[in-house]
């Protein structure tokens, strides 16, 4: 007889000998769980990030509170815009994520939801970005294929060039210039400073963030600063878009005639924006992580109460 080989301690299971090993989570069975694993994927809760910005532009470009009609598809199609372009994200990125200690974990590369149902999720809410946009004016249906382009190119980006980061900060950045179109019907150079300086923000913290797979982008070719010219450069590269995004929403609040509670938001924000850069350094970057992101939320949070 055939002697069975002994089995590893490692694999041994026991009442006495309980494995070390954490359980794998399995794929939820039902539609609603694994649509609520793909909104906690793409951080549905985070679509805070970029839409206050977008309503500060639609309550300037009101000259106060718009309609209800306006203000609920303006809200839908940040939202939908958002989770498209992070779904369409992660799809693109699951086999990076995969071999990416940091993000293996993830939904996709971990196998809790289908790259299938993913798509489905994309289409859907692209459909609803459109849908939102045609139920505003007949100029943001228009331009509404040339932000989904936007949108998604971005995830290939840092394939290519170096400058994704500023890619991203675009893609955030036209939100205040499609709700200033949303009220106004017409392209205006107001809300230029203002998607300027989201967009030189978005840059800044995305730089902050590819810090943390300096080492990964490097081995696996992809295009960032961090990459390309270290951490601590790049940290101070991302110092010094914050700083000039701060005087484009200065100009915004200027030449929108805002008063001085708007001014003092600006001010918190700058604050904000200087203790975030605090936080970290070249040899320590602890503290980027989802509270960093947080933070991050509630400079846009901050803008927007002044504004309102």
């Amino acid at each position: 007889m055939t002697q069975q080989p002994a089995q590893s301690p490692l694999h041994r299971s026991s009442p006495r000998h309980p494995s070390t090993h954490p359980p794998v989570p399995r794929p939820p069975r039902t539609f609603q769980g694994r649509l609520a694993t793909l909104l906690e994927m793409i951080k549905f809760r985070h679509s805070v990030f970029a839409l206050p910005f977008a309503l500060a532009a639609m309550v300037v470009a009101a000259g106060g509170w718009p309609s209800l009609w306006t203000f609920f598809w303006v809200v839908a199609a940040c939202v939908a815009a958002r989770s498209m372009a992070m779904a369409y994200n992660r799809l693109a990125d699951r086999e990076l994520d995969a071999r990416n200690p940091r993000t293996r974990d993830r939904a996709l590369p971990a196998g809790l939801i289908s790259p299938s149902f993913t798509r489905g999720f994309i289409l859907v809410s692209g459909a609803l970005f459109v849908l939102a946009a045609g139920m505003l004016n007949p100029l943001c249906l228009l331009l509404s294929p040339l932000a989904i382009l936007l949108l998604l190119g971005y995830s290939h980006c840092k394939h290519y060039t170096h400058d994704a980061h500023f890619v991203l900060g675009a893609a955030l950045g036209i939100a205040p210039l499609g709700a200033w179109i949303a009220v106004r019907g017409s392209f205006e150079g107001l809300p230029v400073f203002l998607a300027l300086g989201v967009l030189l923000w978005t840059a800044g913290f995305d730089i902050i963030y590819s810090c943390l797979d300096v080492e990964v982008d490097r081995r696996e070719g992809l295009h960032s600063l961090p990459a390309r010219v270290g951490i601590g450069p790049a940290l101070s590269a991302a110092a010094w878009l914050h700083l000039v995004s701060v005087i484009c929403f200065a100009l915004f609040v200027w030449e929108a005639g805002l008063s001085g509670r708007a001014w003092a938001a600006l001010a918190i924000v700058t604050t904000l924006l200087f203790f975030e850069h605090r936080q970290v350094r070249p040899d320590d970057l602890s503290r980027v992580g989802p509270a960093f992101f947080t933070f991050n939320a509630a400079i846009s949070i901050v803008f927007f109460l002044g504004v309102i």
